[in-house]
């Protein structure tokens, strides 16, 4: 009776389709009209798909919607709701943003938003439209908005490069990728440039200036190719996210991919490079795939898929025991049209029985296109160390002898204890335990040594390798059999046990390598890190190697191969510390840095250095150099260490370019930061020194002119004003000398015991005199003595209460107290004033800064509070500002003395 047929298993959805799709549940759809330059359309498409929808009985809204003065466009908002806008008041204006709360609360169906890529004014929920938009979305708000490809994140270098503008608002990638449709408008460039000369798209001055500009004909092809493919890409994923939601197997034939098999021979670069001419021509997207099948030994393919990365295609690795299957897997799940694989060197049994990858493929891939790319004359360069086995083969040559010989004298102890036939129980046991230890080939050694020696020394007739009896025949074939099938599987089992170990040891370091590199750091530790975590993956001792001095070549500084700036490379971390590089070993370094490749042992470039070299490449360039001592190995690296070791140098590269780009950014707020100091230093120095001077300028020049004319009272009068425009003048002189000595760090305490009831009433009444007006004096009678340098101490009190008495107004009320507080001495200065806005005080020290609500009460420098600040710092105290007091009013200064030296 025929045995049944089990049916086959129906094909499933993709289960991260599915979650995808259950993820959109419950959010509002998102539609984005993309174009590729402003003036092609896309408001006024909108605004026309808005209208028809809200005619056909579609609650639709209109949030925001950027005319730029089109008629045509203005038009179209006839007719529909337009919700109004938020004012903002930023800086003395008033600025008109999108509501977003309006929207919320009103929740229509459709909200037409214009302008995604826009930035929303200071004082705004969030910073940027598209965050608006994801809101409304997760409110169950429809969304329909409008942009343009160049504000995409991603091509935003792109457009620099072709039109020579920036663009500074961008949206990021996934905004777009998680949009439910886009919907392409287009017109031909031509056709964009007339709209443009008639005056459609700008006003005539404008028309211009872009055209002379952003709007040449060039610029806007490219921009429209950038816009078709972008769309293209979202179309072919919706298409690939329709069939893995619906399990259908792939490929539709709506547009061209290429995939590439790569392998671990030193042909796979040959073919990577085939694959990516057959993409160019057909102008398709390109991926790499890697089948890993367990326990076959096979090269490592990561210098290959490197490669296949840097030629701008997408890599996977995949694991199965059934190649063709997980081959054809991926190319259906990724909709692919073309495989392209090398033709390779099978063995002569596997041509003979048809068994080969590329026949496999030609009888089974019968909805994709094959390419075969042929074997190349010269195999490709090696830059890793060649994989190889566990152990040296000369120890299982002589090892599996040995094992056997052991075997056979376990024999010899249990014969005529046990049967004859149970000893080759042993023999099996000796023939499992090589092929484990040293692989399949070794196994299968034993197994017929084994054989050999069991049938020889045990089996009747003993002493001849003839077999007597039918019993013995079928214990020595069955023995053979099951002994070598043992051999196979035990042998892979142990090389996948040994890959497995390999690969849990490579992403346990990773993983390490990854925490450590999260924890704050400086830049010699973070070369450490790397020097040691390389050390522990290679098993040898490893070096970095960095410039000392900049050069030509980005990260490295170094010019050309032979210039003088080649000995410029220092060894800045090893592991262990005695682990440097001898002078040819340095030439080899040189050499990697100045040709950006891997140099030294294992490689073709100086192979018998007992160094090599890697580049520590990122995308700014090299970033480094880190140098491995291979040759102290008692064996090459096996595959896992050596794909483990490369994906550590990625990170290592990674975290380098980010420590500089780190230091970089400090360095550019550094420069910002003195910029805007000196712009606020020359603007107030134009002001503060100007009105002084005109006072003076103009008190002169009336004596001189009208001296004898006017009366002795008026002529008092001017040299008075003279003589105090004067002193404001030595004041502002005084206070920036001051400033900038305290920024300079050249200010030195001369501490002595310091009388504080006498230095405060000092500085008490010559605020009086120069205000004319008293203030209060709270001071404890039994204050201490600290050791403070008495000339700053004045200067301090002096800004304070100057500040004070200014901002209170001719009426206010000045306090000064002191008083001891535990180990310090705490001084204080309180008025009445408008007092400080909260949001100030962490600025009020700052110099030149002036809080915003008493600019309009009193002029100054700005430069007091700081320092002040500077002046207490030098003296080991702390100045604090609490405002406003009471009623929204008051301002208090704080300065705090360790009590330090001096009787209390």
């Amino acid at each position: 009776m025929p045995s049944a047929t089990r049916p086959a298993e129906p094909p499933r959805p993709d289960p991260d389709a599915l979650l995808d799709a259950a993820r959109r549940e419950g959010r509002g759809r998102l539609k984005v009209f993309l174009g590729a330059a402003p003036g092609v359309g896309k408001t006024y498409e909108m605004l026309t798909e808005a209208r028809r929808r809200a005619l056909g009985g579609t609650d639709v809204v209109v949030g925001l919607a950027e005319t730029h003065g089109r008629a045509e466009t203005a038009a179209q908002l006839s007719g529909l709701e337009v919700l109004p806008r938020a004012r903002l008041a930023y800086r003395g204006q008033v600025l008109e943003e999108f509501d977003l709360d309006a929207a919320l609360a009103r929740h229509p169906a459709i909200l037409v938003l214009d302008e995604l890529p826009h930035s929303n004014a200071p004082g705004s929920r969030h910073p940027r439209r598209w965050q608006d938009v994801e809101e409304l979305r997760a409110a169950g708000i429809e969304v329909w908005t409008a942009m343009n490809v160049q504000h995409l994140e991603s091509l935003s270098d792109a457009v620099a490069r072709i039109t020579g503008v920036r663009v500074a608002e961008t949206v990021p990638d996934h905004v777009l990728a998680e949009a439910d449709a886009v919907e392409l408008i287009d017109i031909p460039p031509a056709e964009l440039l007339e709209r443009l000369r008639q005056g459609k798209v700008y006003r005539a001055d404008q028309a211009e200036r872009a055209l002379r500009g952003f709007f040449r004909e060039g610029n806007l092809a490219a921009l429209r190719e950038m816009a078709l493919r972008r769309t293209a890409e979202r179309v072919d994923a919706d298409v690939t996210g329709y069939m893995r939601a619906n399990a259908i197997a792939g490929p539709w034939p709506t547009g061209d991919r290429v995939m590439v098999l790569v392998g671990g021979d030193p042909a796979a670069e040959g073919v990577v490079r085939h694959a990516q001419r057959i993409a160019a021509t057909l102008r398709a997207p390109l991926v790499a795939l890697h089948v890993e099948r367990p326990g076959a030994a096979r090269g490592d393919p990561s210098a290959a898929l490197r490669f296949a990365e840097t030629l701008g295609a997408e890599t996977e690795t995949v694991v199965d025991t059934d190649v063709p299957r997980a081959i054809l897997a991926a190319a259906a799940e990724r909709n692919v049209t073309h495989l392209v694989l090398g033709r390779g060197r099978p063995s002569l049994w596997r041509r003979l029985t048809g068994r080969t990858l590329s026949a496999t493929l030609l009888r089974r891939a019968t909805d994709f296109a094959l390419h075969l790319v042929p074997d190349p004359v010269g195999t490709g360069r090696r830059t890793a160390p060649p994989p190889a086995r566990a152990v040296p083969p000369w120890l299982g040559r002589v090892s599996v002898p040995l094992i056997v010989l052991a075997a056979t004298g376990i024999g010899f102890g249990l014969d005529g204890i046990v049967a004859e036939g149970a000893l080759g129980m042993v023999y099996l046991a000796a023939t499992v335990a090589s092929a484990v230890a040293f692989g399949p080939a070794h196994g299968v050694a034993a197994a017929v040594l084994s054989f050999l020696a069991w049938n020889y020394l045990f089996i009747p007739p003993r002493y001849t390798l003839t077999i007597s009896g039918p019993q013995e025949v079928v214990g020595a074939v069955v023995f053979s059999l099951v002994a070598l099938l043992m051999a196979g599987t035990a042998g892979r089992l142990g090389h996948s046990v040994r890959a497995a170990r390999a690969r849990v040891f490579g992403l346990r370091r990773l993983v390490e390598f990854s925490r450590r590199l999260g924890a704050p750091m400086s830049r010699g530790d973070l070369l450490t890190l790397i020097a040691q975590e390389a050390e522990r993956v290679a098993g040898c001792p490893c070096c970095v190697l960095m410039p000392i001095t900049g050069g030509d070549l980005p990260g490295l500084g170094l010019d050309a191969p032979g210039s003088p700036q080649e000995a410029d490379l220092v060894v800045r971390a090893a592991a262990p510390a005695d682990a440097q590089p001898d002078d040819a070993s340095m030439a080899a370094a040189r050499w990697a840095s100045a040709r950006r490749s891997a140099t030294g042992w294992g490689t073709d470039t100086l192979p018998a250095v007992p160094w090599q070299f890697q580049p520590l490449t990122a995308g700014q360039g090299p970033a480094g150099l880190v140098g491995l001592r291979f040759a102290v190995r008692t064996e090459p690296l096996d595959a896992e260490r050596a794909r483990a070791l490369d994906a550590l140098l990625d990170q290592a590269a990674v975290a380098l370019e980010r420590a500089d780009l780190m230091e970089e950014r400090a360095r550019g707020a550094a420069r910002a930061e003195a910029d805007s100091l000196r712009t606020t230093l020359l603007t107030s120095l134009g002001h503060d020194l100007r009105t002084p001077l005109t006072g003076i300028r103009g008190s002169l020049e009336t004596l001189r002119t009208m001296g004898d004319a006017l009366s002795p009272e008026a002529r008092a009068d001017l040299i008075l004003a003279a003589e105090e425009e004067t002193a404001r003048l030595a004041r502002f002189a005084t206070d920036v000398l001051n400033m900038v000595r305290v920024e300079a760090g050249a200010v030195t305490p001369r501490r002595e015991p310091l009388d504080l009831p006498s230095a405060i009433e000092a500085a008490a009444e010559r605020a009086e005199h120069a205000a004319g007006r008293s203030l209060e004096r709270r001071l404890d009678g039994r204050l201490p003595t600290p050791s403070l340098d008495p000339v700053l101490f004045d200067g301090i009190l002096s800004n304070l209460l100057d500040n004070a008495m200014k901002f209170s107004g001719s009426d206010g009320h000045v306090v000064i107290s002191a008083r001891r507080e535990g180990a310090n001495v705490l001084v204080q200065v309180e008025d009445d004033g408008p007092g400080i806005p909260r949001q100030d005080l962490v600025r009020i020290f700052d110099p030149f800064f002036r809080a915003s609500r008493t600019d309009r009460i009193a002029a100054g420098t700005g430069l007091g509070l700081a320092i002040a600040r500077g002046l207490t710092r030098a003296m080991g105290g702390e100045i604090a500002a609490e405002s406003p007091l009471r009623d929204g009013r008051g301002t208090r200064m704080s300065l705090r003395f360790p009590i330090v030296g001096a009787g209390a």
